[in-house]
C-alpha cells in the first residue's frame, strides 16, 4: 500500500501525473510492488546522508528516491511493519536539497 505523509506530497504527485502521466504510473507500480528494486539504479535508490531516513511514529526508516523525469523526483519511505510506502516527496522540479 501507499500513502501520501501530506498534503505537499500529495500536490506533487498530481503535478507529476499531469506532467509525465506514463512516467508517474510506472513509478507506482514499482513503488507498490518492488519498492526496494535495484532494476535501474539510474531511476531507483537509497538516499544518502542525512536523506537516508525518515522517522515515522518514531520509527527511523529507509528513504529512497525514484526519477520519474530528469527533474521530477519521489522521495518515499519504506515501512515494512505495516506494509506501507510513504509518498514524503514529489513534484516535478528536482529537489534542491539533494545539491
Amino acid at each position: 500500500m501507499a500513502r501520501f505523509l501530506n498534503n505537499e506530497a500529495a500536490k506533487g504527485w498530481e503535478e507529476l501525473c499531469r506532467a509525465a502521466t506514463s512516467n508517474t504510473w510506472d513509478a507506482w507500480v514499482v513503488l507498490t510492488e518492488r519498492p526496494r528494486s535495484s532494476e535501474n539504479l539510474g531511476r531507483q535508490h537509497r538516499l544518502k546522508g542525512e536523506y537516508s531516513h525518515h522517522i515515522i511514529d518514531g520509527d527511523k526508516l529507509e528513504q529512497w528516491q525514484y526519477e520519474v523525469t530528469s527533474g521530477g523526483r519521489i522521495w518515499y519511505v519504506i515501512d515494512e511493519e505495516n506494509s506501507t510506502v510513504w509518498i514524503a516527496r514529489a513534484g516535478t522540479g528536482h529537489p534542491k536539497l539533494t545539491d
